[in-house]
């Protein structure tokens, strides 16, 4: 049944105990009919040392037993135990203060970060719209890094032939597609990067504040653009402080906190609560 996650349809994107991340992976497309995401008690940590020898930090580490010259390395937990399933036709909008684990929720599903423990698996092909402009080869033209980016993405040479133009059209660049990418502004990277990422429309779309990027004129045709992938995509999870996008574009809110997952349901039921939090009138149970 579409939507239903099967065992033989799994990409795993990371799996791996406590302790060093897995760099397990395989890529698997299959049918976008199909897709899904699941999470099984997901970790991830990263780490925020060594601390210099000398530095108070080392001192304190001393007199609790640390040799001055051993590295002392501190993790934090950017995601503890989080455990969630997304279906076809799912467009969750992923809520949080900062630091609250957004974004790392969305690379860690990208493949960009592996996971310290637990399991992440997805069916179907990613695509990101996360940070756009980064991610070239800047020795090449942006004309060829089209096809660097998608062939990556897992599009062939005949597609991205059929679709080059309309990319070099949207991203509107000028003679600079014909450039090699060191010559570009960092507007001009995030607007080909975007054009790439929406017109090849995966079957599970990631999009991390995509709308704070670009000039107000980019801003618009970007909104636009998006509303037109999130249409075809068969899941959609989005990360965005802005609210109101969340309520125009999401079926569903998962609301993060310090890497834990605090509340998972309906736009409709968790959005009230997630602005009184903001307001101040609600506290969470970590808080009190």
């Amino acid at each position: 049944m579409a939507g239903q996650l099967r065992a033989e349809d799994l990409r795993i994107v990371s799996s791996g105990e406590t302790g060093e991340p897995s760099e397990s992976r395989e890529i698997l497309r299959r049918d976008p009919q199909s897709c899904a995401i699941e999470l099984e008690n997901v970790t991830l940590r990263y780490p925020i040392g060594p601390f210099a020898s000398g530095s108070l930090k080392s001192s304190l580490m001393r007199v609790f037993g640390h040799r001055e010259d051993t590295p002392v390395v501190e993790y934090v937990d950017a995601l503890r135990n989080l455990s969630l399933t997304v279906n076809l036709g799912e467009r969750v909008g992923i809520l949080g203060r900062n630091g609250s684990g957004k974004s790392t929720l969305l690379r860690m599903l990208a493949g960009i970060y592996p996971v310290n423990q637990g399991k992440v698996r997805v069916v179907g092909q990613i695509g990101t719209l996360l940070e756009l402009g980064l991610g070239f080869e800047t020795e090449s033209t942006g004309r060829e890094n089209i096809y660097y980016r998608g062939i990556a993405m897992g599009h062939s040479p005949a597609r991205l032939r059929e679709v080059e133009q309309e990319i070099v059209d949207f991203a509107d660049i000028g003679e600079f597609i014909d450039l090699p990418m060191r010559t570009y502004s960092a507007g001009m990277g995030v607007r080909l990067g975007f054009a790439i990422s929406t017109q090849l429309s995966p079957d599970v779309l990631l999009i991390d504040e995509i709308f704070g990027a670009g000039d107000a004129t980019f801003q618009e045709r970007a909104l636009k653009r998006i509303m037109e992938v999130v249409h075809h995509a068969g899941i959609v999870m989005l990360a965005t402080h802005d609210l109101s996008l969340v309520e125009r574009l999401c079926t569903r809110v998962i609301w993060l906190d310090g890497g834990q997952l605090i509340r998972d349901g309906a736009t409709a039921a968790v959005m009230p609560q997630f602005k009184a939090f903001l307001r101040g009138e609600l506290t969470l149970e970590s808080e009190a």
